[in-house]
């Protein structure tokens, strides 16, 4: 006997189909999505179920942190901004432009909470092509924002101004530090390519000449040793960048300084999530031996 209610058959049967990935999905789109944890933990099934790949579920993540970071959290602190004094002669400031090699650089007069302006790298060619040249006069206007301004609102700010750096104040007006637009980015995506990047052909240690080591975070500890023949133990962490952020307990900020050992890992890049690139020096033996013996 036909059944009379063939949609009601229909139905019945599919309450007994497990729920597709794209069903629940479109639950949680819905006008009244349940949390955002749910809409994460069902992209992590996606990944776990190779829908997506690991990539794409970092960008995806990233996405949700950069809307509850702040510039506070990312920026470049004011100690560690590279920075020109708008007093300084070009001759003077030019090899420091070369030597850190970014696009764009704060200028300040007096002080660094007086940045009058924003310097582009490029603009310097003019310094040889003409005769007189004014620094203040090719200054671009610096863009100020506060500590408190979140990732997301200031990614649009960049976007919609054509804007790619900022400097960053406190709550009483004094300059905190710098970020960029590539700092937001890389909070989504990951690092990207700077200065202190290279090749994959050229490896994961290449010496300065200043006698220093720029070293990738992924270097395995292993590959380390046979380098420098140190005896850094792998027991906690597989990779440099991961000795280092297990030595201090967090993720270290760009800039810093840890010794582990006879060697000085400053860091070159890192963000929010990681350690990127690390400048390590190895300390001569008789600090080496002080340091050790202040410690005990």
């Amino acid at each position: 006997m036909n059944d009379p209610y063939p949609s009601r058959k229909s139905h019945l049967k599919n309450l007994d189909k497990p729920r597709s990935l794209l069903e629940r999905l479109t639950d949680l789109i819905s006008p009244e999505p349940e949390s955002r944890a749910q809409l994460l933990e069902i992209l992590q099934d996606a990944h776990t179920r190779n829908l997506i790949d690991a990539d794409s579920l970092s960008m995806i993540e990233g996405v949700f942190q950069v809307a509850d970071l702040c510039a506070r959290d990312v920026m470049v602190p004011r100690a560690q901004m590279d920075a020109i004094n708008v007093a300084d002669k070009p001759e003077q400031f030019i090899p420091f432009v070369l030597e850190k090699a970014h696009s764009r650089y704060p200028v300040y007069d007096g002080n660094r909470d007086s940045v009058i302006g924003i310097m582009l790298a490029k603009d310097l060619l003019r310094y040889y092509a003409e005769e007189e040249f004014d620094v203040r006069g090719m200054l671009r206007p610096a863009v100020f924002i506060p500590e408190s301004k979140r990732l997301n609102v200031l990614l649009h700010d960049f976007r919609a101004n054509h804007n790619h750096i900022a400097i960053v104040v406190d709550e009483y007006g004094g300059v905190a530090g710098l970020i960029t637009i590539e700092d937001v980015l890389e909070q989504i995506v990951g690092d990207i390519e700077d200065e202190y990047d290279y090749d994959e052909e050229e490896g994961n240690i290449i010496a300065t000449p200043d006698g220093a080591y720029r070293v990738r975070a992924l270097t395995e500890i292993e590959q380390f040793n046979e380098t420098f023949s140190t005896r850094y133990c792998n027991d906690e962490a597989d990779t440099i960048g991961g000795l280092v952020t297990h030595r201090l307990g967090r993720v270290p900020h760009r800039g810093e300084k840890v010794q582990i050992d006879d060697f000085i890992f400053v860091i070159l890049r890192s963000d929010a999530r990681q350690v990127h690139m690390l400048l390590a020096k190895q300390l001569p033996f008789n600090m080496v031996s002080h340091h050790e013996h202040n410690d005990h």
